[in-house]
Order: structure tokens, then sequence, then C-alpha cells
């Protein structure tokens, strides 16, 4: 049994006291409450390597480690039963910054009473400790729900609770998908070979009861018993209508299940492939909260311990999108459950990693459908704006973001972006771009430049909501910058130039999001998982894409300019015309003489020359008149 230890008097006493054992250590913050539950080999090695000067944590655990400030922990007997009591104790507190199954208890399983004369199958939020038998977790209920109504075509297995005589039979037994067991209709021993060819479905072994059914079909048929033949015709084709949305198979015949993690900065998702007997029986996908990106494993990890703790079943093979670190002692801990040898691996070529990448690919599509069914929430995005003020530590939620990006290479072409979230969403209307003056490659300056800009074009006293023409007279509750430390600073010195300093400014770091406050103050880490963040994340991203393209825009600009300065009787007049003609210089090259002749201001000569610079084969070709005749 595991063996409680004492507490000494400060978390530094207690470092240096950590035995070398395997088990569980949890950090605690001021309050006493639970930060985080991990497991050990050696309790000494991994709890002191939170605080070395070394450590590469990641910065969603470097803000819980800031935090802690206690640590307790358990010692095991074993590395596994460690990983046991892990998988408990994250279930009981919920720390806030393990990963874990979002809404893990509300996952149903299909349960079927086996231990009745007529056992019911019916869907539970959790399993019993008795002799039924269990399928699951699944995470589509409303999906299980409609398939479990297909199968009651071909398993007719009663979904009442009384088995009693009853005065007379329900609707379900006159449309044939009740045996109707309450008026003693079929036998018990009739009803448990119902109800084995079931579990058989349910279990991944399709093939074997269309076998069976097939078979009894031909039984009835020679004995002349048509009307059971019949039946058994009828229930063999709705049963293959089932097994049509099988055709994803394996050449392997070991039950296998396929677990690709994929990660977004907001959030990440397991999607599980469960193969048995060769075929994909069914696909499950798990929403994971407070995984990082780029630490797939670890999200793996703690995945394979939460959802095989709850699964009804393990199979002799589970493949990994990413290797686990301490793959023995999960594999172990797999084969315990199981009660006989289960083995991960992580393909790498062959029929394994084509199924992976099938699973990969569909694990990005589920977070992308997360991502879109957000967006569209508009309570879920008002909350998001509640959390995002208590994290900031603003007053009130910020009605209206904006958000600022610079875009340039090496100083030419510099472009500025303003995007405008209004309650919590894109008001595109509102939407700035900047042709910077600022010369040579500093960040610092085009950012200084931007923001000065824009809040001298504001006119003192404007109130009310925004529109387009007047669009820069409302000022924001909130302002973003893309950077780091250097940058909100420079945002915060504008501000207070302008008079207004109270406006709160972040910057907004790439790649580890990480807000950055001005005057030095510690940086603020939103949880991964929140909807702060990724309203936040769809602002930077949003600035980034539109400084972006006008700083393409410009660039190109400035490119065609150079080419169409070549061009003999080609001046500033002319190449605005062509400009605005075509709108880009691949439209130009593009045009026939016909178009190029079209163009106002443009002479037959000036629109041969232009055509010859794009088309030097094409040299001899008569040029039209303004008319069209040549």
């Amino acid at each position: 049994m595991p063996e409680r230890e004492g507490r000494p008097p400060d978390l530094a006493a207690k470092l240096e006291l950590l035995p070398d054992a395997p088990g569980v250590y949890l950090f605690h913050d001021a309050a006493g409450k639970p930060l985080y539950v991990g497991k050990a080999r050696s309790l000494r090695q991994r709890v002191r390597s939170y605080f070395a000067p070394s450590r590469d944590l990641g910065p969603r655990k470097e803000n819980m480690v800031a935090q802690v400030q206690d640590v307790d922990y358990i010692v095991t007997a074993t590395p596994v039963e460690a990983l046991i009591l892990e998988a408990n104790l994250i279930k009981r507190h919920h720390p806030k910054y393990n990963i874990t199954l979002r809404d893990d208890k509300q996952y149903p399983y299909v349960r079927v009473g086996l231990g009745e004369d007529y056992p019911g199958v019916t869907l539970v939020r959790a399993r019993g400790a008795d002799d039924a038998r269990y399928f699951g977790p699944y995470t589509q209920s409303r999906a299980l729900r409609g398939t479990l109504q297909a199968l009651r075509r071909v398993f007719p297995y009663r979904t009442c609770r009384r088995v009693q005589e009853r005065p007379r039979a329900c609707l379900d037994h006159f449309i044939g998908r009740c045996l109707a067991p309450c008026l003693g209709r079929v036998t018990p021993e009739e009803y448990g070979e119902m109800i084995s060819r079931l579990i058989l479905f349910l279990s991944g072994r399709g093939d074997e009861v269309s076998e069976q059914l097939e078979q009894r079909m031909r039984t009835a048929a020679g004995e002349l018993a048509f009307e059971s033949a019949a039946a058994y015709r009828d229930q063999l084709r709705a049963f293959g209508s089932i097994l049509a949305g099988q055709k994803i198979e394996s050449s392997s015949l070991v039950d296998r299940d396929v677990v690709a993690v994929a990660t977004d900065p907001v959030e990440a998702c397991a999607q599980v492939f469960f193969f048995r007997r060769g075929k994909l029986v069914g696909r499950e996908s798990f929403p994971l909260r407070g995984a990082e990106p780029g630490r797939e494993a670890e999200a793996m990890s703690a995945f394979l311990t939460q959802f095989y703790s709850v699964a009804a079943e393990t199979p002799r093979e589970v493949l990994l999108s990413t290797d686990v670190e301490d793959r023995g002692l999960v594999e172990a801990w797999l084969t315990g459950l199981r009660g006989r040898k289960v083995s991960l691996a992580v393909p790498r070529r062959g029929e394994g990693a084509r199924l992976m990448e099938m699973a990969l690919r569909n694990a990005g599509l589920a977070l992308e459908e997360r991502r879109r069914r957000r967006g569209s929430e508009d309570e879920t995005v008002q909350a998001d704006l509640i959390a995002l003020a208590d994290a900031l530590g603003l007053e009130d939620y910020p009605q209206r973001i904006e958000c600022y990006d610079v875009s340039n290479i090496s100083g030419r072409d510099p472009a500025a972006s303003m995007v405008v979230f209004e309650g919590g969403k894109p008001r595109k209307e509102d939407y700035r771009h900047f042709r910077l003056r600022t010369a040579g490659p500093d960040d610092y300056a085009m950012m200084r430049e931007v923001l000065h800009r824009r809040l001298r074009h504001r006119r003192t006293g404007t109130q009310g909501a925004s529109t387009e023409a007047d669009s820069f007279d409302v000022l924001p509750d909130l302002i973003i910058v893309d950077g780091g430390r250097g940058h909100v600073q420079v945002a915060s010195e504008v501000l207070q130039d302008e008079g207004l300093g109270t406006i709160a400014v972040f910057g907004l770091a790439k790649e580890q999001e990480i807000l950055y406050p001005p005057g030095g103050a510690p940086p603020v880490v939103m949880p991964a998982g929140s909807g702060a963040l990724f309203t936040l994340m769809r602002l930077r991203d949003e600035a980034h894409r539109f400084a972006l393209a006008y700083h393409r825009k410009l660039r190109a600009r400035r490119s065609l300019k150079s080419v169409l300065d070549g061009i003999p009787g080609i001046g500033p007049a002319r190449r605005t015309a062509l400009l605005k003609h075509f709108g880009s210089g691949k439209a130009i090259a593009a045009a026939s003489l016909e178009d190029l002749a079209a163009v106002s201001g443009l002479t037959a000569p000036a629109a041969r020359a232009v055509h010859d610079w794009f088309h030097p084969a094409d040299k001899l070709k008569p040029v039209p008149d303004q008319e069209g005749t040549e």
C-alpha cells in the first residue's frame, strides 16, 4: 500500500528530504490547492528537476512552478502503482496544470446487463462494479443512440426496466423492435443467443454475426420454415447496411487502437481509431485541456493513462503518433489491465504509418471544427472576454480590442496593420493598414510610428460606437501589440505621450503565447485551453495576416514600377493608369494589345511598347486604335 510521508516546514527543506523512490507528487499553491499531480520513478530526481536552473518546462509549467508554495508526495511500491495513483488523483483533484480529458465524466457507455434472465441494453455514464458488459467510452451521444436504434432492427433487445408479466405487448413488439420477454414470447436461451450476437458486433466481430445469421436462414429454409427464413433474411439485410460503414480495413487481424494527438496553441485533440479483427469498428475524438503546442508526447502520455483507465477494453496493440516517456511502464500497466501482453508502437512506414496519417488528419479536422464552433457561440465569447479581463487585471471586460503588427523585409516596404475586435468578433470595416515612413529595419520605431499615427487621428471627446467613417474616433479598451517586452514598452510610451496611459496594453509573443505587460512586470500565461487565449490568438493572427497582405501588395507595386520604369514612353502618369486599370502586374503582363490600347491616356505607340516589353515575340502584330480598328 502507498505510504504517506510527513511534511517538512518549508519547501526548500522538503526538497532536500525527497526520497529516491517511486511515487506521486502534488504541487500546491499558497492556499493549499493542488496545482499539479505527477508520477516519478525517483521522486527526488523528478521533483527537484522542476526547480533546477537549466530546466526546460515550457511557459505553462514555468508559470505553475512560480506559484508552488508546497509539495506533497506519496511513495509507492512500484512505478506502475505510481502511474495508477496519479490517474486517480488527477480525477479527484482536477489540478489546473494537468492535461485532462474534457468532460470525462460525461462520456457514455453501452451497458449489456449480463447476469439477468433477459439482459437489457442501456446507455450509462459510468461503469458499475457488477456482472454487466460495458462498451466505450464514446464521445458522440447522439450518434451512439442512432446506432443503437439501427441495431434494434437486427437485435430486438428490451429497453424497458420491467420484464414481469404484462397484460399486453408494447408498441416496440408490434413494430419488431422487441421480442416481448414480458409476455413470455421468447425463452431466456433464445433471448441470450440474440444478446450474444449483439455483444459480438459491439466487440468488432460483425463478420461472425453475419455468418451466424446466414447459417440460420439456410437452416430454416431447409426445414421449410419459410417465415423464419424470411425474418433472418431481413435481419441479414439490415445488418449488412450497418456493416457497410466498416470499409476501412487493416491486413493485421490483431485487435489494435490507433491513437493520434494533434495540438494547436489553444487546445489539443486525441483521435482514436478502433480496429477489431482487421476492421475499423469505430472512432472517437477526445479534446484535451491544458496541453501545450509542441509537447505532443506529454499530451499523449496523459491521454493514454486517463483514457484506458476508463475504457471498457484494452486491445493487443496500440499505435501512437508520438512516443511517450516511460513507454515500458505504460505497456506494463496496460498489460495488467488487459491480463495479457499489450504493446505500444510508433509506426514509421507501411500500413501502420498510413493508418496513423489518417488518424492525425482527423484529429486536425476535429480541432478545426471546435474552433469554428467556438467562434459562433456568442455567450462563450462574452465569457472568454470576462476571463480575459480577470487574467489581465482589467476593471471590466474589453469591448473593443485593437491589435497592431508590422511587416517588412530588411526595412523595405514597411507596412503595419490595425485590426479591431468588438464584442470578441472581428470588425473588419474598422481595419486599417499603414504605409510606414520609418527608414531601416527598426521594428520598435515602426511600432512607435503606427501607434502615434493612429492615436493622433482621433478627435477629442468623440463617444459612442464606431462607424466606418470614424473608426479612429473611438478609443480601444485594450491594445495588443505583436511582440515581446520591447514592443509593449514602446506602445506604453506612446500612450503616455498621447495622454492615454489608462488604456491597457500588452504584448503577445509568438509561439509561446505569453502576454507581456509594460514596465517589466511578470508575464501572464493564459490557460492553454482557454477561450480567452483563443480570442487573443485570433486577433494577433488576423493582424499578422492583414499586415503581411499589405506588405506584399507594396512590394509587388514597387517591383512592377521598377519593371515599368524601363519601358520607353511610360512615365508616372501612365504607370498609375495601368495599375488602376488592371490592378496588378500579372494582369498587365497578360493583357492583349486590344486591352492595353483601351487604357485611358495610353496611346497606340505606348500600348505597343508595353506589350512588346512583356511579349517580345509579338512585335510584328499591328496595334488597334482606340475604336478597335486596325
